[in-house]
């Protein structure tokens, strides 16, 4: 899929995991400038170092404490003035478990993490499109990295679903509130995907890889978890200019999942 980004400055949270360093990649190849970050220093520098030189920002730091969304997002606008598109994909799961058996602790770090580090990083990210649509008339996007949890019920990972539902209410509620002011923000709701989270979880079970995957993937009705890259194409038209008129959606990316 061929996108123009060129002119654009895009935000990525979470930009080390699996779908953020996919998404780097390819929004640079599509001709934007980057602003990235992730709590692991180490593997942003990497990131960084096979992106195009002073086509890229980063700042690394943990979306749970509110001053990360800060510094990023100014470090964005000191290095390119601006910031058109925000990806906010940070985001964990846990292990599988019933919900009663569940530590309090765990599902604290995955609202912690998942809903309140969206939050933070909304909060700002809306303020300064509307500030920049009101200046100059240009409109921004945002897009929530959900989940086909946040749409359906997800056996033994209800931490995780109920953090994903919030973040497509969070979505939701502010796409209606930003609508008139030049910003436009979605959801992006994948199911299983060839992701180092995803490998967590297999490696989790109580079963040999091949088999964990099969027991992952039998609800979905193609069979087969994923890619990055199917996901990553999937952010790059949604945020982009030819999609003007889509705010409010949690667009599943399933494999038909959440079709029965």
């Amino acid at each position: 899929m061929s996108a123009d980004y060129a002119g654009k400055v895009v935000l990525i949270t979470g930009a080390a995991g699996g779908f953020g360093r996919e998404a780097a990649q390819r929004f640079a190849e599509a001709g934007a400038r980057l602003v990235l970050t992730d709590r692991d220093a180490d593997a942003l520098a990497a990131l960084a170092g096979n992106l195009p030189d002073g086509a890229v920002v980063t700042q690394a730091g943990d979306i749970t404490h509110e001053a990360t969304a800060e510094v990023v997002i100014a470090a964005g606008v000191a290095a390119f003035g601006r910031i058109d598109v925000a990806i906010n994909n940070a985001g964990i799961a846990p292990d599988l478990m019933r919900l009663s058996e569940t530590p309090a602790e765990v599902m604290e770090q995955v609202m912690q993490v998942n809903v309140l580090g969206t939050f933070h990083c909304m909060r700002r990210e809306i303020a300064l499109m509307q500030e920049q649509f009101a200046r100059d008339g240009r409109a921004g996007a945002i897009l929530n990295v959900a989940s086909v949890a946040g749409l359906v019920g997800a056996p033994l990972l209800a931490a995780y679903a109920a953090s994903k539902h919030a973040v497509v209410g969070l979505t939701r509620s502010a796409a209606i509130e930003t609508a008139k002011r030049g910003v436009r923000i979605n959801a992006l709701c994948p199911s299983f995907a060839a992701t180092p989270m995803v490998d967590g979880l297999i490696a989790g079970m109580q079963h040999a890889p091949d088999e964990a995957l099969a027991r992952l993937v039998s609800a979905v009705p193609m069979g087969r978890t994923a890619t990055a890259e199917e996901v990553v194409d999937a952010m790059l038209w949604i945020c982009g200019d030819a999609n003007s008129f889509m705010t409010g959606n949690a667009v599943a990316l399933d494999g038909g999942l959440s079709a029965g």
